[in-house]
């Protein structure tokens, strides 16, 4: 059995690596560079476009490519409605991965390399896992390191899913919404973008004080209340 899983183990990592390789060979790297390339390219297949950006998205952002680049030339293509539906599913489905990734096939090697920074919020995950998952995803948004430690960590499955897809929603409904004012054509960030990001910035961080606050104050008001009051 131990045999069987290491090697199916040892396949799925040939399997990602063969997938980049041969990605890197047919220029797709290349394509997906910056937002306007790959919004040029998704154009030009169409209908295909939709299947095209969710694939592309679910496969290569959990091994290097930033999802901001899907993200920011989604609204560029699409309306707003479709740019946010086609950014929730592939930011979801390269979550999955790179979680699914890190817990059941380099977890050792991945454990290793988380940075401390994200370390000290392993005893928030044990506590109040779905809340913190929430948090982390609205402030952090979807970074490649993000995946691998809720990965190698000990939230569920579908804690971790639906806490990020809660997460998701504010940045990734803005960034579809205001795309066309935030972001030029060539997918730069425009001047004016400036103020949004910030106010999205104070919003992220304000919910995340709120939730802190308020987990605190329910940690220390529940031993108190939980104790047997004394007879007289």
């Amino acid at each position: 059995m131990a045999r069987t899983l290491r090697g199916a183990r040892i396949g799925v990592v040939v399997l990602v690596l063969l997938t980049l390789a041969g990605a890197y060979h047919f220029g797709i790297f290349a394509r997906v560079a910056e937002p306007k390339a790959l919004a040029e390219t998704l154009v030009e297949m169409g209908a295909w476009g939709y299947l095209a950006f969710i694939l592309a998205y679910t496969v290569l952002q959990p091994f290097g490519v930033p999802g901001t680049i899907f993200v920011v030339a989604a609204p560029l293509i699409w309306p707003w409605q479709t740019a946010f539906a086609l950014s929730m599913i592939g930011t979801m489905c390269a979550s999955v991965v790179g979680f699914s990734f890190a817990r059941f096939v380099a977890k050792d090697w991945i454990s290793a390399r988380i940075p401390a920074r994200l370390r000290k919020y392993d005893e928030s995950l044990a506590r109040n896992a779905f809340q913190t998952v929430v948090v982390l995803r609205l402030i952090f948004w979807m970074p490649q390191v993000l995946h691998s430690f809720f990965g190698v960590s000990k939230v569920g499955f579908w804690t971790h899913f639906w806490g990020s897809l809660v997460g998701y929603v504010p940045p990734l409904l803005l960034v579809s919404y205001l795309g066309g004012e935030m972001f030029d054509a060539s997918g730069r960030l425009q001047t004016d973008a400036w103020p949004i990001l910030a106010g999205l910035l104070i919003a992220s961080l304000l919910i995340a004080a709120l939730a802190r606050t308020y987990e605190r104050r329910r940690l220390s008001g529940g031993p108190r209340s939980s104790r047997p009051a004394r007879g007289r």
